[in-house]
């Protein structure tokens, strides 16, 4: 392996670090590295795979938002109880160091579940938004797993 290809494993492997905690762009990362590696190395090759990578990550991206929304829309969780989650996420990202993002979240989905159903449905309505959530971030690990092994495969041809 030459030193840029190190360089771009690195990279692949921040991001996929990144889909697991959800703080930096995960995806992103990985589809980015394999493009300046298809870039660098050049030819059809590593273009098809730089393609197919993409692919990859791009149908990853489509259903980690449609299988998930739709379990929760089917469960009658709506998105504000999500966004108000995300919103309280960010606040205890910057309160409370490190395990604030998670806290908050979790928080925020109970707290938006509370006002919405009560105190009987509230727990039970955020334990579903979390498995929607955990399966969001499957489905992105699966996608970009998929696309550092097209990545290994060209880099093993080329």
């Amino acid at each position: 392996m030459s030193p840029s290809e190190v360089l771009v494993a690195l990279v692949i492997a921040v991001g996929l670090v990144g889909i697991l905690v959800p703080i930096l762009p995960g995806s992103v990362l990985v589809a980015g590295a394999i493009l300046v590696w298809a870039w660098t190395t050049g030819g059809a090759t590593s273009w098809t795979v730089f393609a197919v990578a993409a692919a990859f990550i791009v149908a990853g991206t489509v259903v980690k938002y449609v299988l998930p929304g739709r379990r929760l829309q089917v469960a009658g969780i709506p998105a504000s109880t999500q966004w108000f989650g995300v919103l309280l996420g960010v606040v205890g990202f910057f309160v409370v160091p490190v395990v604030g993002l998670f806290l908050g979240f979790v928080l925020g989905i109970y707290l938006a579940e509370l006002r919405r159903v009560g105190s009987a449905q509230a727990w039970p309505s955020t334990v579903h938004s979390l498995k929607a959530v955990g399966l969001s971030i499957v489905i992105e690990l699966v996608a970009a797993v998929l696309a550092t092994l097209a990545w290994v495969a060209g880099v093993v041809v080329t």
